[in-house]
């Protein structure tokens, strides 16, 4: 019991959003990575249920990978230690044994949330809910978000947590509200959220592909959420490395050049017998993106290999650090196959982080080179002790999952002065503009952060 941390051992900002949790009974924390938002949410369910008994049973809904991170915590935590928590993720029969099992707070991981409301039999009677990734629930649209609105006025206490509230923009805000205030601050219709605060931007015709805030929203949107939300970047709190960011640029020859040129100006190339056609604006950029990368799939899906720039480069880099270790994000599939050969043909030991086993190889110093997938590995692990250096092979349009893999090294615990980023960009190719967008978007989010960041020394 004496390795067990103590509540003494709190931050001053954690025991405050702690507090907040409390004394708010619908609330949402705009935490970065690595400011320990699992212990703060227990903290703070653990004087609800037993000391002020203001909750009996609490779901926390999580992405699957983040299930055992809860109870995990638990275990870490000497004031938490009279919490039982049972996870409800696996087959179908695990699930149902651990909601029928005594426990204080049930994990089950988002993609079964509908399953357990709509089909399980399990009476939806918990109290407290928290949304682990809330930005996970922005798309009213999707499954989830529909069975969790039925079961959503029985609720008593909502507690919403993010690093990333407005990934793709403020429009996200306005499910991830309607779900924790069943909308009360930002409307109980999408349509109304959307003519109050926003103007129609690219449209062709009556179509409108996408909005931007009219002038003066943002304030007044922060404004209204402002009661229930407190935000906190980490490096406020926390003594975190600094962050380096840099692209290392690679150029296409003139053949290679001309054919992302066709693709780009006719949605349609030939190579050799293969043919390569993109129907959409939203699959043209799929193929572009792979064809920056070095190899694209063809309508019969056969990869087509176009260039080995990214490879060399990433060959490059390895070499650069002289031993040291690499973590590496791929997109495609072909990316990732065609970095595992060059690997094995380097004679360079690797692996893709996807098991336990792979994650404690990394962080135990065993892989000079370690492959990550940013949808498969962006929340929830713990990977600064295997390195300080991450490279993107491929990029992502996904804010969300941008950080959340950065912050899989940029984040407390990480022991280098330095944690340092490279992006192989192909030039003259889609990889500029993704960067750009991503730049973009993080603005609109800073600004969300900055509007509604918790001033502790004012407010403790």
């Amino acid at each position: 019991m004496e390795d067990l941390l103590s509540k003494d051992d709190l931050h001053e900002y954690q025991r405050y959003s702690a507090n907040f949790i409390e004394g708010h009974p619908i609330s949402a924390l705009l935490l970065d990575c690595g400011l320990g938002k699992t212990v703060i949410t227990l903290t703070a369910l653990d004087e609800l249920l037993f000391d002020s008994y203001d909750i009996h049973r609490v779901l926390v809904i999580c992405p699957l990978r983040v299930g055992n991170v809860w109870k995990n915590e638990v275990e870490k935590w000497s004031h938490l230690k009279e919490l039982i928590l049972s996870v409800a993720i696996g087959t179908e029969k695990e699930r149902l044994d651990a909601l029928n099992r005594r426990a204080d707070i049930y994990i089950i991981n988002r993609e079964n949330v509908q399953w357990l409301i709509e089909e399980s039999q399990i009476p939806f009677d918990f109290d407290a809910v928290v949304i682990d990734e809330l930005s996970s629930f922005k798309n009213h649209h999707t499954k989830r978000f529909r069975a969790l609105m039925k079961v959503r006025p029985g609720v008593r206490r909502m507690v919403g947590l993010t690093g990333t509230p407005a990934s793709n923009g403020l429009m996200d805000l306005w499910a991830e509200f309607r779900l924790l205030d069943k909308g009360q601050r930002l409307g109980r219709f999408i349509g109304r959220y959307r003519e109050a605060f926003f103007k129609p931007d690219k449209r062709n015709g009556q179509v409108i592909f996408s909005y931007k805030p009219l002038p003066g929203a943002e304030d007044e949107i922060y404004r209204l959420i402002g009661d229930i939300t407190i935000s906190m970047r980490a490096g406020e709190y926390l003594p975190m490395p600094e962050l380096v960011t840099s692209p290392f640029t690679v150029y296409l020859s003139e053949d290679e050049r001309q054919r992302y040129k066709a693709l780009k100006d006719e949605l349609v190339l030939q190579l050799g017998e293969s043919e390569i056609t993109a129907a959409n604006a939203a699959a043209l950029s799929n193929k572009l993106s792979q064809m920056a990368n070095g190899a694209i799939y063809s309508d019969g899906g056969e990869v087509i290999q176009i260039h080995d720039r990214k490879l060399d480069a990433l060959e490059d880099i390895i070499e650069s650090m002289n031993g040291r270790p690499l973590l590496v994000a791929y997109w495609y599939k072909h990316d990732l196959l065609r970095i595992a050969e060059r690997l094995r043909q380097l004679h360079i030991p690797f692996a893709k982080l996807d098991t336990g086993e792979s994650i404690d190889r990394w962080n135990n110093g065993e892989l000079p080179v370690a492959l990550i997938h940013p949808a498969s590995a962006g929340h929830g692990l713990n990977l600064q002790s295997g390195g300080a250096v991450h490279v993107w092979f491929g990029l992502t349009w996904s804010l969300e999952l941008y950080q959340q893999t950065v912050a899989r090294l940029w984040r407390q615990g990480q022991t280098a002065g330095t944690v340092v980023v490279r992006h192989i960009v192909t030039e003259g190719t889609i990889d500029e503009r993704i960067l750009r967008a991503v730049k973009n978007k993080d603005a609109t989010q800073a600004s969300l952060l900055e509007a509604v960041k918790a001033v502790i020394e004012n407010a403790v």
